[in-house]
């Protein structure tokens, strides 16, 4: 919380920041000087810099010598995640925790593999320092949780005595640690920002050794410690999907950046938390609910497509909800026909929306789905097509669960954190230079004037 002047704006940081706006560039010069902006191409796609094992996003095909849109596809080592999921029987909701073995290891675990791993990840999740949540969750809890994710995984440098070894050894350790512990310091930092800065009660529940990481998260996060077999799979499901997504993703990306310069996997974690904080990378689930709050207040009859039309169109025209002309949670930057995390995703969001009397809301949202995709697609010109992400029904998923907002993104982080790891450890694996991409001055040179000449 801001407290005195620290956090104000003076007549003179104004004056000062004018001074640095009127130092952009021209936008002009990027495509002068052929800038790959995003590092992507004109067409958007990605500017290849690095070569991966561990997942493959894939949107195209080769039809007669033409590279064309295609369904999307999202491997795993190889693997289609669709069949993983789809192989796995309904009760089973350890299905993040296969992932992670599979992300890391480079093969899918035997059942006697699997009960092992998950073992191993029980005993990491107990070794959460002593007094940690005394003295770091609860000390200076923030209203923004990422924030205090990245804080708490500053301080368990200091609980490391081989904080600094980056031999795969270790940096395997002490990812499986993080991975472990991550629900426990998300759900512990919502409990202190509860305590302290909303004045509710504060309750907190030891992570149990038999449950999976999905199951964990909720039965810390309830009061009462219960859950559905149904919102144990969904958040399962929902974890399986977010925990890897490319080597090019934003936070991912930042993970090879940060450890090719050698530093520690504190560090690294913390950079890439720092990037997923991003509202364009992985708060953007939460931007949907709240247009899909406006939408519900604004339009009357949820099944009149001529209403609900009209007002996608005032968003798109940015005459409605925050003016950005973005319908959240439609396109992406690969996925174009379809992206295969919102198809496998939508079938458990509809049986949940039953077991929670929502359907209404789910038929609502596929409704604006549908619309949306063909507006976008005319309005846009955009001929490879659009569809919606997997951020047009997460957010839907996790109110359902009655998971709070300020969580959505930490639930992000949780998945994620598989990746990274997986990421970090074949950067280091590769010894690899520091990534080091070149930048072009544009600045003429100008001559140096004494202070007393200026």
């Amino acid at each position: 919380m801001a407290t005195n002047n620290y956090s104000k704006i003076t007549p003179e940081i104004l004056r000062l920041a004018q001074i640095c706006q009127s130092n952009a560039i021209d936008p002009e010069l990027y495509t002068k000087y052929d800038v790959k902006r995003g590092l992507r191409d004109i067409n958007g796609k990605g500017v290849l810099t690095g070569l991966t094992k561990i997942s493959e996003v894939n949107a195209t095909q080769v039809v007669n010598g033409e590279t064309v849109p295609a369904p999307g596809e999202l491997f795993y080592r190889g693997i289609n995640v669709k069949e993983m999921i789809k192989g796995q029987p309904e009760e089973m909701h350890c299905g993040f925790e296969e992932t992670t073995y599979l992300l890391l290891f480079g093969k899918l675990p035997n059942e006697q593999e699997l009960r092992d791993f998950r073992a191993l990840l029980a005993e990491s999740r107990s070794k959460m320092p002593k007094n940690f949540f005394r003295d770091v969750i609860m000390q200076k809890p923030s209203s923004d949780l990422m924030n205090n994710i990245q804080r708490g995984v500053l301080n368990l440098y200091a609980y490391d005595t081989q904080a600094a070894d980056i031999s795969i050894p270790n940096v395997l350790r002490q990812s499986l640690e993080l991975i472990s512990i991550f629900p426990s310091i998300a759900v512990h930092s919502y409990n202190a920002m509860r305590y302290y800065l909303d004045r509710d009660s504060l309750v907190v529940h030891r992570p149990r050794p038999d449950l999976s990481t999905a199951e964990n998260f909720l039965y810390m996060l309830r009061a009462d410690n219960k859950f559905t077999p149904l919102e144990a799979k969904i958040l399962d499901v929902s974890l399986m999907l977010h925990a890897e997504h490319g080597g090019g993703n934003n936070s991912t990306f930042t993970t090879h950046v940060v450890t090719s310069s050698g530093t520690d996997t504190y560090a690294s974690v913390v950079a890439a938390l720092s990037s997923l904080k991003g509202p364009k990378h992985g708060g953007a689930n939460i931007m949907v609910v709240k247009m899909f709050k406006e939408l519900e207040r604004s339009i009357s009859d949820w099944e009149d497509n001529d209403e609900i039309l009209a007002y996608l169109e005032k968003i798109l025209h940015k005459d409605a909800f925050d003016r950005s002309g973005v319908i959240y949670g439609m396109g992406h930057a690969i996925y174009s026909i379809s992206d295969p995390r919102a198809q496998i995703f939508k079938r458990y969001v509809k049986d949940l929306s039953a077991e929670k009397g929502r359907s209404k809301e789910f038929e609502f949202y596929e409704r604006v789905e549908k619309l949306s995709a063909e507006l976008i697609a005319a309005e846009r010109k955009i001929y490879k097509g659009v569809s919606a992400n997997i951020d047009f029904y997460s957010g839907f998923v996790y109110s359902m669960l009655g998971i709070p907002m300020e969580l959505y993104t930490p639930l992000f982080a949780i998945a994620r954190i598989s990746g990274w790891s997986a990421h970090r450890i074949e950067e280091l694996n590769g010894k690899g230079k520091i990534i080091r991409p070149a930048y072009k001055s544009v600045q003429e040179r100008v001559e140096y004037h004494p202070i007393e000449e200026r």
